[in-house]
């Protein structure tokens, strides 16, 4: 597997600091050989993103955005765990997209996710994957992600 850091700096990316939780919970955890990320939401710089719900004042192709960035916030977490450089598979993603009424595109928003996973992990960053639509989630935020990484 190529180096997850030199993927990132590719993409013109870097890890950010690790969002301090809202709540009673750690943004991950590591039990054996598995880390299980919490659900990280839109947030750069202690700011939340964007605010509403997909197909209603936010965007799909905003929403995708976003949730590339909830998928680097999981990144980060990772990291500052158990290192980049030991994931040896991304394996499960749950994505959750505050849905309009009828928006049915909740796989494609979660693209943003899966995406930036394969882009730096290359086959290891393929995964299971469930897309969920939702009424309303943390913060009155768009997008949420959560994911399952095996690590060495």
């Amino acid at each position: 597997m190529a180096d997850p850091y030199a993927k990132l700096a590719e993409l013109g990316l870097s890890l950010p600091e690790v969002t301090p939780p809202v709540a009673a919970y750690v943004p991950a955890v590591q039990s054996g050989k598995w880390v299980y990320v919490s659900g990280q939401v839109p947030i750069a710089d202690g700011k939340v993103l964007a605010t509403g719900k997909v197909g209603s004042g936010v965007s799909p192709e905003q929403a995708k955005d976003l949730a590339e960035r909830c998928a680097l916030n999981a990144l980060a977490a990772i990291d500052s765990l158990v290192g980049l450089e030991n994931v040896v598979k991304i394996v499960k993603v749950t994505g959750f997209v505050a849905s309009a009424e009828g928006f049915t595109g909740q796989p494609g928003v979660i693209n943003g996710a899966s995406e930036l996973f394969g882009a730096v992990f290359g086959e290891a960053g393929q995964h299971a994957r469930s897309a969920v639509g939702v009424a309303e989630l943390p913060l009155g935020v768009p997008v949420e992600v959560e994911v399952i990484v095996e690590v060495a």
